[in-house]
């Protein structure tokens, strides 16, 4: 009988019937209606006693299938032994997946969409089967893998890399604050607030983040409640360093009213911004919980107003004297929560917060990263103090700032002054006025998003105004400052603390006309363009730090000064000299005017400067493997494939090139060349490019010439790394510097000549290298390196290049092998040249291969499982799992060359034995090497993919070596110890748990039968054949395990 949901196999149909059986129960065979069957296409492997029947769709959607089957039958043994707990979490999970299951069955979904449904259900399938103690399966790009179709390394490798993702998950680098404001709550309100939140470094005394500011009505609620993305902020890009105790969170909030907060709502019509209080909290606080959703932070304020620019310092300082508390029951209710990962990651994991939009607030400046295209023009402004006379009367002044930004017409520019982020940017800014006070410090950071094209001839007016107390609140204008923001030779306004010149004026002062006090000095510290009049006396000063972050205007002379290259040509020379002495981020701004600078003075005067420019652009190569500036490096890559013109180039380079490696051992030149060392791959890129434009201008001409050039460079290689130093030198260190990039020039030799012409030169300059063990122990690590990359580049993938290559990796993977030495860098070499034999490959390339790595390494390979087994395991957890991990990639890559091996190879490994003995130490060895690998410890409990398939290999070559004991080992020379392990060996094989099928639920029983049949069988009608073919030994053997 059939149940709705059974899988059925059709045999035959007939008039609206089928014959076939349930999959369930194969063995029955039956008819049935073909208007109850849905029909799905399947594909048939394997036909016969145990063929397989894969149906043709996804295999998520088949993974799914099978799983909820065996999880169903699974989840009704909860319930009979009372695991509650379990059994419920796992039918929302079973619920969960078939309304995945049915998305990806309509088929309606986007790609991204239908990826993150995959990454949804493969995890909930995973946490199931952990749960059920079930097998880990293998997965790639969230599709079950057919161990059958890829090399066993592969398989260990995916295996692997899901078994640590489970245990260890990965750190984030980058972290994220999200802060929503919800309310102040305080008996005295009435009037409007400001609340202005930042992130604060108490170690350096500084803010670290922009501002986040939002305005509050009078109830000390959100002004907007109809734009809920201005309530919350998203503080981005803090890296790990930054998640310390020392880091705060402080937000001051301003009122808006009059000016004492006592005073009659009728006593003055004019408002004033006037301090109210101050929150700190250590971000330190969050990183147990990550989230704090109804927290209220207690509101402090200063004891004199004076210290209102310092009270969050005071407050985190503790320093109890200088503040109190705004009132018993004042307090602000924030949500904050610290987020993990990359930014468009999270929007797609927390969508909630998201759901309205949320306003971005930077770091200070720019990034730990630099991104190419990042286009930025932010100059920011802190009002940092003023120092002002009394004016005639007898007290001090209550003075308010007023800034503008002025454009060269004398036109204010509008919305270029930014508070923060959740406000949009203001005409103008007022500062917070301070009681009675003519030295007034204000600390208040301002950002000015003022475009390039608006930049030059724009100036910053700052007027000042005293602010009465009476009952008109008139403001009055008493002076002014200014500040330009460019020099008239484009050089910016540099960063730092600047003193300005309070110029006195009256309140009908014609300010708009700029002309006429652009002509005045402004500084008492700098001086821009030609303003060089005399400085007034003046008892009043007003001090602002500016810091510049564009990515299209410099401060630096030198920069302007090679860029403008041709208007000096008796600069240049020093220009040259001085690009080292420049910011790394000032030339990644004008990477590519650099770039065009450097060739074009190439061009000009090779013969003069040629050797300059090639240290120049060493030096901005090497700037480029800084973490901050390494995304720059496509910037790069496009200027040479798209930008770069110099056809001429190659030959000056080749030549400085050469002349540096041929001096390897001139020891003043060390650091130097070293330099030039590590820009290797980009300077091949120059020469490829700068080759391939001459070519296309002259249609090849030169062509040997370049042939000779590029041998001759490369016989000055080869010398200069067969070159043997005793212990750690500086030729060592050169070599090693040498070996690290040198990988990387693949690729573009590639772009110029034949496969096997680079794989013949790459084997020349490898094959150089002295073979001795007992050198400096970093450059031999070096050296291995240099193999793994050679072996995981494109020219090692052709299979016309590997038959080259091969010999020279295996020669110095066996030298290291033999020591002993660089075991886990070995390993992953040897896997990932397994990786790229795919099994039951006939190619005769692959075959010659598998010809050459037999005999090169199996023997040692042997040898190396043997050793690194009988060590005793590292007591610490890091260095046990990299212990585990180096033996399981040698495992796996001896399964892998087992796998490969065909009848030929087998008979080949067993005639190339001189002696019987040799032959008897070999069999011994690779039985003992068995026994290890199917020890229960060997690979973890739920990885019984990887031991069906290391058993399968065990036993086909088994059957093998099987031959070679029948005709060497019996009657006269029957050798009791080789038969005894044979023996052991089958026997432990026949008693692993992994192949006791009747404890596996049905699915998976048949999952292996069809796989790989009983194996228990196999091997039994083996021993039985064997123990037939002993004879009157097998008197020996009992005897044998009698004494035993």
């Amino acid at each position: 009988s059939l149940e709705i949901g059974d899988t059925v196999q059709i045999l035959e149909k007939c008039d609206g019937w089928y014959r076939g059986f349930a999959l369930k129960n194969p063995s029955v065979k039956g008819i049935f209606p073909s208007n109850y069957i849905h029909l799905k296409n399947a594909c048939v492997k394997n036909k016969g006693q145990f063929e397989m029947v894969i149906p043709t769709e996804d295999s998520v959607i088949t993974e799914m299938t099978s799983t909820l089957r065996d999880w169903g039958t699974m989840w009704k043994q909860l319930y009979v032994r009372n695991e509650g707990d379990l059994f419920h979490r796992l039918w929302h999970i079973m619920n969960e997946i078939l309304d995945l299951r049915r998305q990806v069955l309509v088929g309606h979904l986007t790609h991204d969409r239908m990826k993150d449904v995959k990454r949804h259900i493969t995890a909930r399938l995973d946490w199931g089967n952990e749960q059920l103690g079930l097998d880990l399966v293998p997965r790639k790009e969230y599709a079950m893998v057919d161990p059958e179709d890829i090399s066993i390394t592969e398989l260990y490798r995916l295996m692997e890399h899901r078994h640590r993702k489970k245990d260890t998950p990965v750190p984030a680098s980058s972290h994220h604050l999200f802060v929503q404001m919800k309310s102040l709550m305080c008996s005295n309100l009435g009037e409007e607030l400001e609340v202005i939140f930042s992130l604060f470094d108490s170690k350096e005394n500084r803010p670290i983040s922009e501002r986040f500011f939002l305005r509050l009505n009078r109830n000390g609620l959100p002004k907007c409640p109809e734009k809920p993305e201005r309530h919350c902020s998203l503080f981005v890009d803090l890296g790990s360093s930054e998640l310390r105790k020392d880091i705060y969170i402080t937000v001051h909030i301003i009122r808006i009213g009059r000016m004492g907060a006592g005073e009659k709502k009728n006593a003055c019509n004019v408002q004033y911004r006037r301090p109210f209080g101050c929150a700190v909290l250590s971000i330190a606080d969050l990183l147990a919980g990550d989230s704090k959703d109804d927290l209220v932070l207690k509101v402090y304020m200063c004891n004199t107003e004076s210290d209102w620019y310092q009270i969050h310092e005071n407050i985190i300082k503790k320093l109890n004297a200088r503040y109190n508390l705004t009132g018993s029951n004042a307090g602000l209710a924030v949500s904050l929560q610290l987020l993990h990962g990359d930014i468009e990651q999270i929007r797609r994991e927390y969508t909630s917060r998201f759901t309205h939009g949320v306003s971005i607030t930077r770091k200070l400046g720019f990034s730990n990263i630099i991104m190419p295209g990042e286009m930025r023009n932010d100059l920011y402004i802190t009002v940092e103090r003023g120092e002002f006379e009394k004016g005639g009367k007898s007290v001090a002044r209550n003075v308010e700032v007023t800034m503008h930004v002025v454009d060269s017409s004398g036109q204010i520019l509008k919305d270029f002054i930014s508070f923060g982020s959740g406000e949009p940017p203001a005409s103008e800014y007022h500062s917070f006025v301070l009681y009675h006070n003519n030295g007034p410090r204000w600390a208040e950071l301002l950002k000015l998003p003022i475009p390039v094209d608006k930049f030059r001839g724009a100036h910053i007016r700052c007027e000042f105004r005293h602010c009465s107390t009476k009952e008109k609140g008139e403001k009055k204008l008493f002076g002014f400052s200014f500040v330009p923001l460019m020099q008239e030779n484009g050089r910016t306004l540099p960063d730092g603390t600047h003193e300005l010149i309070v110029h006195k004026c009256e309140e009908n002062a014609n300010l708009q006309d700029s002309g006429r006090y652009l002509k005045l000095p402004f500084s008492k510290g700098i001086s821009l363009g030609n303003n060089s009049q005399a400085v007034k006396t003046t008892k009043e000063s007003f001090w602002i730090t500016s810091f510049l972050c564009s990515t299209k205007l410099t401060q630096n002379g030198d920069m302007l000064d090679l860029l403008k290259w041709r208007t000096h040509p008796d600069k240049i020379a020093g220009c040259l000299s001085k690009l080292k002495e420049i910011d790394g981020s000032e030339i990644v701004k004008f990477l590519q005017d650099t770039l065009d600078t450097l060739f074009g003075i190439l061009d000009e005067n090779s013969q003069k400067y040629g050797s300059k420019v090639f240290d120049c652009l060493v030096h901005i190569i090497n700037l480029l493997q800084d973490s901050k500036f390494h995304h720059f490096k496509p910037v790069m890559d496009t200027y040479i494939e798209s930008h770069f013109a110099g056809a001429l180039a190659y030959r000056d380079l080749i030549k400085v090139l050469k002349w540096h490696i041929d001096r390897v051992t001139e020891v003043e030149l060390h650091d130097h060349i070293q330099e030039v060392l590590k820009a290797q791959e980009y300077i091949f890129k120059y020469i490829v490019q700068s080759r391939r434009l001459f070519s296309i201008a002259t249609g090849g001409q030169n062509e040997e010439e370049f042939r000779c050039c590029i041998q001759e460079l490369l016989m000055s290689v080869r010398f200069f790394l067969s070159q043997e130093s005793k212990g750690t030198s500086a030729l060592s260190q050169l070599q090693a510097v040498f070996l690290s990039s040198f990988p990387s020039v693949y690729s573009e030799l590639l772009k110029l000549f034949d496969v096997r012409e680079v794989a013949n030169l790459v084997h020349d300059a490898l094959g150089s290298l002295p073979t001795v063990m007992h050198g400096d122990e970093s450059l031999q690590a070096v050296k291995l390196q240099s193999i793994g990359k050679t072996v995981e580049s494109h020219l090692y993938t052709n299979p016309d290049s590997r038959c080259i290559l091969l010999p020279v990796v295996l020669h110095h993977l066996h030298m290291h092998l033999q020591e002993q030495k660089d075991l886990i860098m070995c390993a992953r070499i040897l896997s990932n040249i397994f990786c790229l034999i795919k099994k039951n490959s006939s190619e005769k390339s692959v075959l010659e291969e598998i010809d050459v790595i037999v005999n090169s390494l199996l023997d040692i390979l042997l040898r190396t499982i043997l050793e690194i087994t009988s060590r005793p395991q590292p007591s610490g957890s890091a260095m046990r799992l990299q212990f585990q991990d180096v033996t399981g990639e040698f495992v796996s890559c001896l399964l892998s060359l087992l796998r490969q091996m065909t009848d030929r190879h087998y008979q080949q490994l067993l005639d190339s034995f001189n002696t019987k003995e040799d032959l008897r130490d070999f069999l011994l060895q690779i039985f003992t090497v068995f026994r290890i690998l199917i020890r229960p410890e060997m690979f973890p409990k739920d990885w019984t993919v990887m031991r069906l398939v290391a058993n399968n290999v065990i036993i086909t070559t088994v059957l093998y070596l099987s031959d070679a004991l029948r005709k060497n080992f019996l009657n006269e020379n029957f050798d009791y110890k080789i038969w005894d392990s044979y023996f052991f060996l089958a026997v432990i094989f026949i008693n692993q748990l992994c192949l006791q099928l009747e404890m596996f639920t049905p699915s998976k029983k048949k999952k292996v039968l069809e796989k790989y049949g009983d194996m228990r069988v196999t091997m039994g009608c083996e021993i039985f054949s064997m123990w037939q073919n002993l004879g009157k030994n097998a008197v020996k053997c009992c005897v044998g395990k009698k004494k035993k």
